[in-house]
């Protein structure tokens, strides 16, 4: 890869001030490298000071740190211990006297926003949690959302938490179908939903698939509905519920649960495009300690600091965002509605009204919003904002450098970190007291002890390699439901049990940054070398012309493989054969002639996911002429249609 200089280092603030400065100097360890290299080897060390540097309350304090006597896949955390994670982000901040902050605050379509203190938070939790015990909701019953993300996402999140049933949040986007799929899976007793969103100024009624889905789905008993603007809607008897009128009728007051350390706290489906959904089973402990670690040492979230996360609470960053935010007593901001509605302006006055202090985009959100050019955010005060932050897809250098420049005037730090569903969190993020090179995201996340391989499993620097990790980590899934062998399939099968392999790609470079460069199942193989898509995509998109691309395989005769692109132009490059021309040598002086593309397909859209991570799956099956198979995933299932040519 070619030679990154450094772009960005540590502010004064952060190096005396930020959480992870004030842990690394009581340990006396010096340095943020020697910090990552002893939470990795020595877990015993590491979980033990966390726990008491971030004040993590427990009813009853573990026994034992972990017992891996059944291997790594299968490494019990917390033995003995009895908390609850709704303790630690809503009712010890309400017993310290923090009821009058700021919790949440919620934007519509519309631009409408609500806000809620920590104190009006907790009374409607309680409420709802009332509710749901008295519906026979209890520890390990599995409740459903369907919702559009309102404040009431937050409010059924804690309340489930709160007396031990288990969310399972579903994105609101999905059909019927894929609902019902999930529900019947983790046999959910209740559904949280609402009757409607409004997306670009469309309403769009949500309650017509709730129906459809409960009908495929016996185990739903009752379905509770916020109000959010539907024409007409019709309840089922007996099962439907309008949610303003549950907390009405239920109490102000209520018992945060205790529960075991490795009871479940969430279950989380992956957003594969194919197959049957992967339920991904997380425990109170786990979710709790990584959620608190990563927003508190490496997103430096501070007390009454404000955080908007460009995402969805069927994602993981939803949960992740909103109880994390919450244990560190800031403000989480939530946006039903999309990032240039009703104008381009939507996020940066969102930051400006709300004082926002840590805003995170995915790159394809960026690459978005900077196609409206930097004036837009260069007309509002972003001086509030401290820390930017990304996931979900590898960066383009082009548009991270937008993102450094534009939204944080080159000033705030860009923790750019990786993970997945299955952990809850991170293997890779950066630290905000070392510095940063464009795209990259540094080093390890803390406690995780990752590396680079090759397929002998031989740690490789300098070049494209498998993303690993060879330690546990109490955030790890606790399998998927039902279905321990395809748990041990997807993450132990290539290299075996001491081994979880995570399906990255990616490269240490020769001063010791880590980089991304796309999903190993992607993985490209043309005239006999093996490369990632990111690597492709990041050529095509260096072109000034280029805003977004997709890199596919698709079966040549001569060569085995051949090389397409899929790509969006910038507004005033009008595709042209041209173009088409100009933007394949480029790709060829930039990556050699071998990688130019033997095709490239122009769209106005790429197909995504929800969390804006490009399905090159469903691209390339259907350029290939085959059935692009399950679309329950994809946000905007009529971008394929660009692709049937």
């Amino acid at each position: 890869m070619a030679p990154r200089d450094v772009i960005w280092r540590p502010r004064p603030d952060d190096l005396e001030n930020s959480n992870v400065s004030r842990f690394i100097r009581r340990h006396d360890l010096g340095t943020a490298a020697r910090l990552r290299e002893r939470a990795a080897k020595e877990p015993e060390w590491f979980y033990p000071a966390i726990l008491q540097d971030l004040g993590v309350e427990w009813f009853k304090s573990y026994d034992r740190l972990y017992d891996d006597s059944r291997g790594l896949p299968w490494t019990d955390w917390f033995i003995g211990g009895r908390l609850n994670i709704v303790h630690n982000v809503l009712d010890r901040h309400i017993r310290d006297g923090h009821g009058e902050s700021i919790a949440v605050i919620a934007e519509d379509d519309a631009e409408n926003a609500t806000s809620l203190t920590y104190a009006e938070l907790n009374e409607r939790v309680c409420r709802l949690a009332s509710a749901l015990d008295g519906m026979g909701v209890g520890v390990s019953d599995a409740v459903g959302f369907y919702m559009p993300m309102c404040e009431e996402v937050v409010i059924g999140l804690l309340a489930c938490l709160k007396i031990g049933a288990v969310p399972v949040p579903v994105f609101a986007g999905f059909g019927p179908e894929a609902l019902a799929a999930r529900l019947n899976d983790a046999r959910a007793r209740v559904l949280l939903s609402a009757d409607a969103t409004t997306r670009r100024g469309k309403k769009l009624e949500l309650k017509p698939a709730v129906d459809e889905a409960c009908e495929a789905a016996p185990s739903v008993q009752h379905v509770i509905l916020v109000r959010r603007g539907a024409e007409r809607v019709t309840l089922t008897p007996g099962r439907d519920l309008w949610w303003d009128d549950v907390e009405v009728m239920s109490s102000p007051t209520w018992k945060t649960s205790e529960v075991d350390a490795d009871a479940r706290s969430l279950l989380l489906y992956t957003s594969g495009t194919t197959g049957k959904p992967k339920g991904v089973v997380h425990t109170h402990a786990g979710v709790q300690i990584v959620t608190a670690k990563e927003v508190g040492y490496h997103m430096d979230l501070r007390p009454n600091d404000t955080m908007f996360w460009l995402t969805d609470i069927g994602w993981m960053m939803g949960p992740w965002e909103i109880l994390g935010v919450l244990f560190h007593r800031g403000a989480v901001v939530l946006l039903d509605g999309a990032p240039d509605y009703p104008t381009p302006e939507r996020v940066w006055r969102m930051v400006e009204r709300h004082r926002v202090t840590h805003l995170a985009l995915a790159p394809t959100a960026v690459r978005l919003l900077a196609s409206f050019g930097e004036q837009v955010p260069k007309a509002h005060d972003l001086s509030s904002v401290r820390v930017l932050a990304s996931t979900g897809e590898p960066w383009d250098d082009a548009s991270y450098a937008w993102y450094f420049e534009h939204a944080g005037e080159s000033r705030c730090p860009v923790i750019n970190i990786s993970g997945g569903t299955e952990l809850m969190g991170c293997l890779l993020a950066p630290l905000p007291v070392e510095p940063l090179k464009a795209s990259t995201l540094q080093g390890a996340a803390l406690g995780m002890d990752v590396d680079v391989v090759n397929e002998s499993c031989e740690s490789v620097r300098g070049e494209v390699g498998y993303l690993i990790c060879r330690n546990a980590a109490p955030n790890m899934t606790r399998s998927f439901l039902g279905d321990d062998q395809r748990y041990l399939d997807t993450y132990f099968a290539k290299f075996g049990e001491e081994i979880w392999f995570h399906g990255d790609w990616a490269i240490v470079d020769e001063d010791g940054y880590w980089f991304l460069t796309g999903r190993a199942d992607d993985t490209l193989k043309i005239a006999g070398k093996r490369i990632g898509p990111g690597e492709v995509e990041t050529a095509a998109v260096d072109h000034p012309a280029v805003r977004e691309a997709a890199a596919v395989g698709l079966p040549d005769k001569i060569k085995g493989t051949r090389l397409v692109l899929v790509a969006v132009a910038h507004e005033g490059h009008p595709p042209s054969q041209d173009l088409t021309e100009e933007v394949r040598r480029h790709i060829g002086v930039k990556m050699g002639p071998a990688m130019r593309p033997s095709e490239i397909f122009w769209v106005q859209a790429l197909p995504i996911t929800r969390s804006g991570k490009i399905v090159r799956g469903v691209i390339r099956r259907v350029l290939a002429g085959e059935e692009p198979g399950s679309l329950a995933s994809v946000a905007n299932p009529e971008a394929i249609d660009q692709l049937k040519i």
